[in-house]
């Protein structure tokens, strides 16, 4: 189950079977979103809905199936419930009756392994209010208040309101600058944007898009203009451009037209620094260059989508890493949230997409085995310039800004 196009923040509803699940999310939506039956295990497989919440705005609740659902298939089910951690912002657990056990402290060591916050919601109180004992417990060992909860008549939905809107990262409902923190009111922008076989029909891809909106927002003036056609303009462009960011596919001809003393980078290197793990991104782009004969290289795609004959992560970055580096290596290509076709450690790089359709908190959640196993990780957009011989220039921009261009140039 991936995230797919929704930026929106994800809210995961976790609990035992028939402990009111969908009936808490038809509440907090106000309307009959998800099917409520008295048949435990009613819902099988982790489903979507999509509302606006007071204080947090558009957000997606996904219903999972019980964990303490039983069998060969019902283990298939928990398994795919305990996926969706990879790709929420907050957890909400869903007790009834007090009962707080083994299979409730097990998922909230899951909540924390994968850094997910999450808030405790004794549903049904109507039946069976909350245990005080119980709540004090609770509190001490995780530092979370129960809250007491009726989905039938439900008469404090503003305080479990309240207590998601403190909960969730504020980083999942806000977004920052892209590009800001390069430019100055008024700035002209140049974007490079190739139209060929994996252009989407009439349209620009998302990056494209979220740049301009981004360098809109910033007051400042987006040129858009195909590789073919940068030479004769930026010669009569005036003022200049304060920053240029290409297709990473056309760098070198980018790199080649964009004067030396105007900034350059990619979109991919701009989602990156934005949302990705630059971090280690910078840290392990440069192993690129210690690759060897037989080493098996991930890529990683963060949503599925038609493969052209061309594709950027499994034809193009295939090839030139194997021009680049003059080795014999193995490639495996993962979309989605697919799991990974051996051990982690099998890989002597990560190469991560740039992740336009999904938050930072799902890349770094994705990349987090790598970088816990002391597997390099880097970015589509950041292995092409360095393969291109062009990565200082690319990724200066965001290390001037970060201040740490010595630690890393």
């Amino acid at each position: 189950m991936s995230k797919g196009k929704e930026s929106k923040p994800h809210i995961g509803i976790f609990g035992r079977r028939n402990y009111g699940k969908s009936s808490f999310i038809n509440a907090l939506a106000e309307q009959e979103i998800a099917i409520v039956s008295d048949v435990a295990g009613t819902t099988t497989d982790p489903v979507k809905k999509s509302i606006e919440i007071p204080g947090i705005g558009p957000a997606v609740l996904i219903d999972t199936a019980g964990i303490d659902d039983t069998g060969e298939l019902g283990m298939k089910r928990v398994k795919k419930s305990l996926a969706v951690l990879k790709i929420i912002d907050l957890a909400v657990l869903i007790i009834n009756e007090s009962k707080f056990g083994n299979f409730e402290k097990n998922l909230i060591k899951d909540f924390e392994s994968q850094e997910v916050p999450f808030v405790v919601i004794n549903n049904k109180a109507d039946l069976a209010p909350l245990n005080e004992k119980v709540k004090k417990q609770v509190f001490e060992n995780y530092g979370v208040d129960i809250i007491d909860f009726s989905s039938t008549g439900p008469k404090n939905i503003s305080e479990v309101i309240l207590q998601l809107s403190k909960a969730i990262p504020e980083s999942a409902y806000t977004s920052s600058t892209m590009l800001g923190g390069l430019l100055s009111y008024g700035d002209l922008v140049l974007l490079i944007t190739p139209i060929d076989i994996e252009a989407p029909e009439g349209r620009l891809i998302l990056p494209q898009v979220q740049a301009i909106r981004d360098i809109l927002d910033n007051d400042c003036i987006a040129v858009v203009v195909k590789e073919r056609e940068v030479d004769s303009l930026i010669r009569v462009l005036n003022p200049k451009p304060s920053l240029v960011v290409t297709d990473s596919q056309v760098f070198l001809k980018a790199d080649a037209s964009i004067p030396k003393n105007i900034p350059l980078t990619s979109f991919s290197i701009m989602l990156a620094r934005h949302k990705g793990d630059f971090e280690n991104y910078l840290k392990g782009t440069p192993r690129l260059s210690e690759l060897k004969d037989g080493d098996k290289v991930l890529l990683l795609e963060s949503c599925t989508h038609h493969v052209a004959c061309d594709d950027i992560g499994r034809t193009k970055i295939p090839r030139w890493l194997n021009s680049y580096s003059g080795k014999n290596l193995q490639y495996d290509v993962v979309a989605g949230l697919s799991s990974l076709p051996r051990e982690i450690t099998d890989y002597a790089i990560v190469i991560q997409c740039g992740g336009c359709v999904i938050t930072r908190k799902q890349i770094k959640n994705r990349l987090k085995l790598a970088v816990d196993a002391g597997v390099p990780v880097t970015n589509y957009g950041m292995a092409i310039a360095w393969m291109h011989g062009i990565y200082h220039r690319a990724v200066s921009p965001f290390i001037k800004i970060d201040n740490k261009k010595e630690d890393y140039l």
